[in-house]
C-alpha cells in the first residue's frame, strides 16, 4: 500500500516561486512544499545577477516596460509586463523585510546598488554581490522553516498528477500528485485542494547548460500529460557566456560582468559585438549568444573570450568576490587574464500557459516561475526578469489560492500506485544511453541557430525514444533517472513541434530557412494543446489564450 499525505496546498518545486508562493499564502492553510534533491537545491541558488525593479528616481517603470517588450521581440503580453514591472519595487521591500541583505549603493546604506545588464536602459539590478540567488534562496528557507503551516520533503520527486479526468470522475480540477520518495523508492500518494508547479524549466534536456542537474522539465511535462496547454516553447534562451572548462559544468558567467565593461573577444584577442549590435556586449542575449555561436564557427573556434582583467583587481574582487574565487579554483585569474567562454542552454521562456494568476487549464493548478508562460518574457527574456517573475506571479497566485480554497474539496478517496504488474529493471543502460543520445541531438538540431531539416531529424528521433520509454515505463519500476528522461522527452517534443510551427526567425528562435521576422501580420504565440485538453467551464476560470480571448492569436 501507500503512503498517503493530505495538505490543502501541495508545491512541487523549492526555488524562488514555490518558497515565497508558500510565505504568502494563507498561514492557516496547510502546505506541502516538495524538494526533488535538498531543499537549497535548484536554479535559484546559482542566480549570480539579481531582480530587476525600478528603484533609481532616474528611472521608469515605462521605461523598464519599454526595455521588456523590446527583448520581447513583439511577442510579450503587455499586461503582463506591466503586471511585474509595476510590483518590482515592493518585492525587493517585502526581500529585505524578511532579512535579505542587498549590496548597499557605496556611502548610501539604505540603497541598493543598482548594476545594468544586457537590454537594459538604466541600472536597476539589485542584488547580493555576484551571488544573489544563494542570498534568495537562503532567505525564503529561513522564513519557510519558522512556519508551522509549510512541511517540506526533501529528495520527493512527482511522478504525475491526479486530475478528476484521470480517474473518470467531474467536474474536471485537481486532486493531487503520485511522488516517489528517493530515499525509499516507494511511491506515495499526496491530496491535495490546489496544486502549485515550480520546477523550473526544462534546460537539461541540452548537453551544455548553465542549469544544474534537476531542471528536467517536470511541471512542463506533467502539466502537459494532464491536459494543459504550453505556449512558446521553442524560446529557449542560451546564456552567452559560460566558463569553458571541462570541470566547470555548468558555471556562470554573469551578465553583470558585462555590464561593468567586460569584452567579449576573438581567440586574437579582438573584439567583435560591435559588428553585430550597437549596444556592443550589452545587446539582448538572443543576439550576444548568436553572434558568439557565429564567430565560433566561422573560426572552427571551441570557445571565445570574456575580459574584464583591465579593471582595477580590487573592483573585480569587490563586485564579483564568488565568481573571482570559482575562476580561481579551475586555473583562472580574471583579474590578469580574459576567460575562456561558451554558450549553454539557460532559461525556458515558454511553459505551462497561465493567466496572471498562474491559473493553468485544470481548475485548482497553477503554474509559476520558470516553469509557466505567464508572457513576460515573449520571444526572449530580459535580464534579471526572472527571478522578479517568480516573486511577483508567487505572489499572486498565493493570493488567489487563498481566496478560492475553500471550493475545492480535499478528495479523500485517490487510488493507491499500481506496481503490481510491473519488475525491477535489468537494463538500466537504456535509461543513461537514451538520456545521452536525447542531449546530444537537441544540442546538434535544436540550438542556437536551427534549421527545418534539422528540427524534421530532431523530431523523428524524439518519437523513437518517447516509444522506447513509454514502454520501459509501463514494464519496470520507476526511478528518479527514468521519471526525469520521461520529462525531459516530452519537454524535448514540445520545443522541437513549437520550433517546426514558427516560420520566422523571432527572438530565440533562429531559423536559417526562415532567417527575417515575418513583420505581414500580428505576432503570434505557439500555443500547443494535448489531446486531453479540456475548455475551462468559464471564461472567469479561463488563462489567457483560451478560444474566448478575442485579444490573443495562436498558432494553430
Amino acid at each position: 500500500m501507500s503512503q498517503h499525505f493530505t495538505h490543502d496546498v501541495l508545491i512541487v518545486g523549492s526555488g524562488a516561486a514555490g518558497l515565497s508562493l508558500a510565505l504568502r499564502l494563507d498561514p492557516h492553510l496547510r502546505v506541502a512544499v516538495l524538494a526533488k534533491s535538498a531543499l537549497s537545491e535548484g536554479s535559484t541558488r546559482y542566480a549570480q545577477g539579481g531582480i530587476s525593479a525600478v528603484l533609481d528616481p532616474g528611472d521608469s517603470l515605462e521605461e523598464h516596460i519599454r526595455d521588456t517588450l523590446e527583448a520581447g521581440a513583439g511577442l510579450c503580453r503587455p499586461e503582463a509586463v506591466r503586471f511585474a514591472v509595476e510590483r518590482g519595487p515592493a518585492q525587493i521591500r517585502w526581500l529585505q523585510s524578511l532579512g535579505m541583505q542587498f549590496t548597499p549603493r557605496e556611502g548610501h546604506e539604505d540603497e541598493c546598488h543598482l548594476t545594468r545588464e544586457g537590454g537594459h536602459s538604466h541600472r536597476r539590478v539589485a542584488h547580493a554581490t555576484d551571488a544573489t540567488g544563494r542570498a534568495l534562496e537562503e532567505t525564503l528557507i529561513h522564513a519557510v522553516q519558522a512556519r508551522d503551516n509549510i512541511s517540506v520533503f526533501e529528495n520527493h520527486i512527482a511522478v504525475d498528477l491526479l486530475t478528476a479526468a484521470k480517474l473518470n470522475r467531474s467536474p474536471q480540477r485537481i486532486l493531487g500528485a503520485y511522488v516517489l520518495d528517493r530515499g525509499s523508492d516507494r511511491v506515495q500518494v499526496f491530496h491535495a485542494r490546489s496544486v502549485v508547479l515550480a520546477t523550473g524549466g526544462a534546460n537539461k534536456v541540452y548537453l551544455y547548460t548553465s542549469n544544474p542537474d534537476v531542471s528536467t522539465g517536470d511541471g512542463i511535462a506533467m502539466a502537459w500529460r494532464a491536459g494543459c496547454r504550453t505556449a512558446n516553447m521553442e524560446f529557449i534562451q542560451f546564456h552567452p557566456t559560460c566558463l569553458y572548462h571541462p570541470k566547470a559544468k555548468s558555471f556562470l558567467l554573469s551578465e553583470a560582468l558585462r555590464g561593468e565593461g567586460a569584452k567579449l573577444l576573438l581567440p586574437d584577442g579582438t573584439p567583435f559585438m560591435h559588428r553585430f549590435d550597437p549596444r556592443g556586449e550589452l545587446a539582448p542575449r538572443d543576439i550576444v549568444a548568436r553572434a558568439i555561436d557565429h564567430e565560433m564557427k566561422r573560426l572552427g573556434a571551441d570557445h571565445l573570450y570574456l575580459d574584464i582583467s583591465f579593471k582595477p583587481a580590487e573592483f573585480i574582487k569587490r563586485h564579483f568576490p564568488n565568481i573571482y574565487e570559482r575562476c580561481l579554483s579551475f586555473g583562472f585569474d580574471m583579474t590578469r587574464e580574459p576567460l575562456p567562454i561558451v554558450p549553454a542552454a539557460h532559461y525556458t521562456c515558454g511553459g505551462v500557459n497561465t493567466d496572471l494568476r498562474g491559473r493553468t487549464d485544470i481548475e485548482g493548478l497553477y503554474a509559476v516561475g520558470e516553469t509557466a508562460c505567464t508572457g513576460l518574457h515573449g520571444a526572449n527574456r530580459l535580464a534579471s526578469n526572472s527571478l522578479l517573475e517568480c516573486l511577483v506571479f508567487g505572489e499572486a497566485a498565493a493570493q488567489d489560492i487563498s481566496q478560492r480554497w475553500r471550493q475545492w474539496p480535499v478528495a479523500e478517496q485517490l487510488p493507491d500506485w499500481d506496481e503490481s504488474r510491473v519488475t525491477d529493471s535489468d537494463e538500466q543502460v537504456v535509461v543513461s544511453h537514451n538520456w545521452d543520445e536525447l542531449r546530444r541531438f537537441m544540442w546538434d538540431y535544436v540550438g542556437i541557430v536551427r534549421t527545418t531539416k534539422r528540427l524534421q531529424r530532431a523530431k523523428r528521433r524524439v518519437d523513437l525514444l518517447s516509444h522506447e520509454i513509454d514502454e520501459y515505463y509501463s514494464n519496470f519500476r520507476i526511478g528518479n533517472d527514468l521519471i526525469e528522461l520521461r520529462n525531459l522527452v516530452q519537454a524535448a517534443d514540445l520545443i522541437v513541434r513549437s520550433a517546426l510551427q514558427r516560420k520566422e526567425s523571432r527572438g530565440l528562435h533562429y531559423t536559417l530557412d526562415y532567417p527575417k521576422t515575418d513583420d505581414s501580420q500580428p505576432p503570434r504565440e505557439t500555443l500547443l494543446t494535448p489531446p486531453n485538453y479540456v475548455p475551462p467551464a468559464s471564461q472567469d476560470d479561463a488563462p489567457v489564450g483560451t478560444s474566448t480571448d478575442k485579444k490573443r492569436d495562436t498558432i494553430a
